[in-house]
């Protein structure tokens, strides 16, 4: 008989006394400690886990939405696709994810959909700041954050900025010129269709070649889209699966309140230009 396979004998570490290891480095003691149940439900872990692992999920987003934000300002935007191609795969997996919750039925979840209380997905400080970095805003839905000064500031200061599609529209202007309406708009509110630009992407799908730095950004922005969509459709049909057409736990009309959210357009002209080309 063979003695069993030591690591250590290729050079693995194996003392880490006074050494950083794998769960120093990540801090797992604190993570694999914020899980706590409220109730002796089975499932309610599950619930947990899916909606801790998303923030984080939704963290790594953040992070990339911002690195990408700021390169856009630069003379060289490429190494900004990269960061929007890694957004977009954050959420397919944060599509996956709905595939596990969705192992829950509604039998499971009435075990300990009392414990919640009124908490909500809705009340998603990092989701909010998401949408208001990619365009949807709205002033009003800072008020679920006004308990937390430190993350209704957040909020705030981010409606103050630029979006990443307002970021992507300078960019279109200085190479195709845009009408002054177009850009001096209301930041605390979401981007609306507008035919100039419109015509301005057009200008740019029917001639890539000339284009092709601002050809690849809008694809990258409408990957984004597609991808975040999905993750709403995918949020409704869960929801729906789960409590049906019950009002959320945090007030919300359930179903009702994400089938209205469906309907947002992050970067309307990007998809209405593809009626007219």
């Amino acid at each position: 008989m063979t003695d069993p396979y030591d690591p250590s004998g290729e050079g693995a570490q194996m003392a880490f006394d006074g050494r950083m290891s794998y769960t120093d480095y990540l801090r797992l003691d604190q993570v694999l400690g914020a899980q706590h149940p409220l109730s002796d439900a089975h499932d309610e872990m599950l619930f947990i886990v899916q909606h801790q692992t998303s923030e984080l999920w939704m963290r790594l987003a953040l992070h990339e939405l911002h690195a990408a934000r700021e390169i856009l300002r630069s003379d060289d935007i490429r190494p900004a696709f990269k960061s929007l191609a890694r957004v977009s795969r954050i959420f397919e997996q944060l599509n996956s994810a709905w595939d596990v919750l969705r192992t829950m039925t509604p039998s499971d979840y009435t075990t300990f959909r009392a414990a919640l209380g009124q908490s909500s997905g809705f009340q998603s400080h990092q989701y909010r700041l998401i949408e208001f970095t990619l365009g949807n805003r709205n002033p009003a839905m800072i008020r679920p954050h006004a308990h937390r000064p430190e993350l209704a500031t957040l909020l705030e200061a981010e409606l103050t900025r630029p979006s990443l599609y307002d970021t992507a529209l300078a960019l279109l202007n200085a190479r195709i010129p845009l009408p002054d309406a177009s850009l001096d708009r209301d930041l605390q509110r979401p981007h609306a269709p507008d035919a100039a630009v419109r015509d301005a992407w057009q200008e740019v799908y029917r001639d890539p070649k000339t284009y092709w730095d601002l050809y690849e950004l809008a694809e990258k922005l409408v990957d984004l889209e597609d991808y975040f969509r999905r993750w709403r459709f995918n949020h409704v049909t869960t929801v729906e699966r789960v409590i049906g057409l019950k009002r959320g736990t945090g007030g919300t009309g359930g179903v009702s309140y994400l089938k209205h959210m469906l309907e947002v357009e992050l970067f309307p002209d990007l998809w209405h230009l593809r009626t007219d080309l």
